[in-house]
């Protein structure tokens, strides 16, 4: 065992404790340490139940503060659907009155439209009532009229058919262009043999780039006076490269004019004329070019004759076809072809207007008589008026 000194508080005299006086403190120590444990026991019994207390307070209150926040939040979202149901509610009242609003005056509108119709038909009636009379009196001078009509449109054909080169023309467009330009080339060669029978019209060969045939002018004595060289196209644009390869073929036949035949002009001609000493025309004006030029050859042959040292022969061609006489003989000749045209033009313009004007009448008459047809038939049947405008073997429309 160990030893336990003791201090004296007064002298500081230290001495060992004997055995009772030890007993004595070590029981006075143990029963302090026995309260102080109790007390200790007691506090922290006390802290723990205050701790208890205050936690289960804390608890109550947090629970009270949740279910208070999941109340509020569960009725404002309660309030906010019933504010949302009450502006759909309010919405689809607002649409069922308005569809019952539209439907009232789909309603007032058919019922409207219904009393027009009506309206409109008893009017309708009336003039077509006037207007059968009317008509029935005018019959026979609209049979007459659509005779006289047929007559013209045949009399017309017949005069169209006078036209035979321009139709073939358009209508060969439509084939390949080879074809095309080989036809217009028959039909130049025929035009110029059949026009000017003692002249000699040969023919250039396939092989040949450029001109396509080539007119040797003969005077009264069946003597060369010189050579028309001709090129025939038929294409939609101008080249200008035409005329170069024409004015060889020109210098290498030897001839002394050159013709192009075209249905398009260069971009600054719009009519017949000269580009480069080449003239160039359409197929329905070389014929009457064809005439002028070769009387200018004919004449310089006669003037080169008489007057051999007097300048060179494409001069004095040049000369005659810059000069008055040339040009006063086209403008009477372009004068007339177009008076002719504007003339033939303004004859079918009339025609065509007449005959519309008369069929569109007709159609109308028609048409409103089988109206009233109809609506008579359905009310009293089909066999008890006789209101048909045309007999059973007229025909329903004028062709």
């Amino acid at each position: 065992m160990s030893s336990f000194i003791i201090t004296c508080p007064n002298c500081n005299h230290q001495f060992e404790p004997g055995d009772t006086m030890r007993e004595e403190i070590e029981k006075e120590l143990r029963g302090k340490m026995i309260d102080w444990q109790k007390k200790k026991e007691v506090e922290t019994a006390e802290l723990l139940e205050a701790e208890k207390k205050r936690m289960h307070a804390e608890m109550q209150d947090k629970v009270r503060k949740s279910l208070a926040a999941d109340y509020e939040n569960q009725l404002k979202i309660l309030q906010e659907k019933a504010v949302e149901s009450e502006e759909r509610l309010k919405a689809s009242r607002q649409k069922e009155l308005e569809f019952l609003q539209k439907e009232q005056a789909l309603k007032a509108k058919e019922e409207e439209i219904q009393i027009t119709i009506q309206r409109q038909l008893l009017e309708e009636r009336a003039k077509l009532k006037e207007q059968l009379q009317k008509e029935e009196a005018d019959k026979i001078s609209l049979k007459e009229q659509e005779y006289q009509l047929r007559t013209k449109e045949l009399e017309k054909q017949i005069e169209d058919q006078k036209k035979l080169v321009e139709e073939m023309r358009r209508k060969q467009e439509q084939g390949s262009m080879q074809l095309q330009g080989e036809v217009q080339e028959l039909m130049l060669e025929e035009m110029l043999q059949s026009t000017f029978p003692f002249d000699k019209i040969e023919e250039v060969g396939k092989g040949v780039r450029g001109a396509d045939c080539i007119q040797i002018v003969r005077n009264q004595f069946g003597n060369e006076s010189g050579k028309i060289i001709y090129e025939s196209k038929r294409t939609k644009d101008f080249s200008n490269e035409w005329i170069e390869k024409l004015k060889k073929d020109m210098r290498s036949f030897g001839a002394d004019v050159a013709v192009i035949v075209t249905q398009t002009f260069p971009k600054d001609m719009d009519r017949f004329g000269e580009k480069e000493g080449v003239y160039i025309c359409t197929f329905s004006e070389v014929r009457s070019v064809a005439l002028l030029l070769r009387n200018a050859l004919l004449k310089i042959a006669d003037a080169r004759k008489s007057q051999e040292n007097k300048g060179d022969k494409m001069v004095m061609l040049y000369d005659y076809l810059t000069g008055t006489e040339f040009s006063e003989q086209w403008k009477a000749i372009r004068e007339g072809f177009m008076s002719m045209r504007q003339s033939i033009q303004r004859e079918r313009d009339t025609m065509e207007k007449l005959w519309k004007a008369r069929e569109k009448q007709l159609e109308k008459v028609l048409l409103n008589a089988a109206h009233i047809q109809g609506s008579v038939e359905g009310i009293a049947g089909a066999d008890a008026v006789n209101l048909n405008l045309l007999e059973d073997n007229d025909p329903l429309m004028i062709d």
